[in-house]
């Protein structure tokens, strides 16, 4: 018997699939945009169609993105992130505000072999209880910004235990660097100078075991920590609580401890780049196609930005991977769905 389509009585086939689903979600082509490209080489493929295909392959692969959930959260360390994005709300002609949420797990920095992952996730509006639900299987470091909704998941009253709060350099740095482009101000500039020379040592062990990065860290980035908060505090008695540099060296001293964590545990990081990273792809596409079109459709980005970025962290050609799974998942045995994640897929030239 011919092998079953992805889409039951569709038309498309596994390489089409894959080439809509990358075109949209990898290269940030909306779908009229490919309607329109399809159309100029004689294939009349209308919008609504291809958006349903979308769905449609969604909902096949939704197995892959659980198991990929499994994964990233199963580690001792994750990196998260959130930005908005606009959303068309049923019957109302105003967008509304929904969010695109970003769990990394990679510890290649550390000299781990295991793959790099990320997984995303959607929701109508920011409320602190979707990163609790996203996380509630997590145990561990949880690398964030300060946004006060993680604030429960620190607590010791939180089901399963507190998380560790590492809070992010760059993230501080860059409130900093900011007030310094605008004014030149010689104050800002020595903040700057005291903290890329924590980066510098981060620079030096990156890719060693945890033991030997806490031992540096230990030996050279405390030294350093102590000494920058001995002057912060010393040169925010001077500042204007109002002033943009108050605000920034205020920001740094209410998250010092959050700051400093990873100078005693050689498996944080310094900054939470890794989420950061993760969702430009995302910011990307909402240059691009500015909405989704509703809360499901956030929904179906999330899984492909997931799915598709977890791809490139690990090298593999987003297409070739979406063509190859979308090619064997109407036949796939559910109990073996941990197979088909990136890394553990062999891609043929076909």
């Amino acid at each position: 018997p011919a092998p079953s389509r992805p889409i039951e009585r569709g038309i498309a086939g596994p390489g089409l699939l894959a080439r809509v689903l990358t075109g949209k979600y990898c290269e940030h082509l909306p779908l009229y945009r490919q309607s329109e490209i399809f159309a100029r080489q004689g294939v009349e493929l209308s919008r609504a169609l291809l958006s349903n295909w979308v769905d449609a392959c969604c909902q096949l692969m939704t197995p892959v993105n659980d198991a990929l959930y499994r994964y990233v959260m199963n580690t001792r360390k994750v990196h998260t992130d959130d930005t908005p994005v606009k959303v068309l709300a049923p019957g109302q002609k105003k967008a509304k505000t929904g969010r695109i949420w970003t769990y990394v797990r990679d510890d290649r920095n550390v000299g781990s072999s295991s793959p790099p992952a990320v997984w995303f996730a959607y929701s109508p509006n920011r409320q602190g209880k979707h990163p609790e639900q996203h996380l509630r299987p997590f145990r561990g470091i949880l690398q964030a910004d300060a946004f006060t909704g993680y604030d429960r998941l620190f607590s010791a009253e939180r089901e399963g235990g507190a998380l560790t709060e590492v809070a992010c350099w760059a993230h501080a740095r860059r409130k900093i660097h900011d007030v310094y482009i605008s004014s030149k101000s010689a104050t800002a500039e020595e903040a700057l100078k005291r903290i890329s020379e924590l980066y510098a040592i981060e620079d030096e062990i990156r890719g060693l075991p945890e033991s030997e990065r806490l031992a540096v860290r230990q030996q050279r980035s405390k030294v350093l920590l102590t000494s920058l908060h001995e002057w912060m505090v010393e040169k925010n008695g001077t500042l204007s609580k109002k002033s943009r540099l108050g605000e920034a060296f205020s920001y740094v001293l209410n998250q010092w401890d959050a700051l400093c964590y990873y100078s005693d545990d050689g498996l944080a990081e310094a900054d939470n780049n890794a989420a950061e990273r993760a969702l430009r792809a995302v910011c990307l596409g909402k240059k691009n196609f500015m909405f989704f079109g509703s809360d499901h459709g956030g929904e179906r980005g999330a899984l492909l930005y997931g799915l598709i970025g977890t791809c490139r962290l690990n090298g593999i050609d987003p297409e070739a991977y979406l063509r190859h799974i979308l090619s064997v998942l109407p036949e796939w045995p559910s109990n073996r769905v941990d197979e088909l994640l990136p890394w553990n897929v062999v891609l043929t030239n076909k």
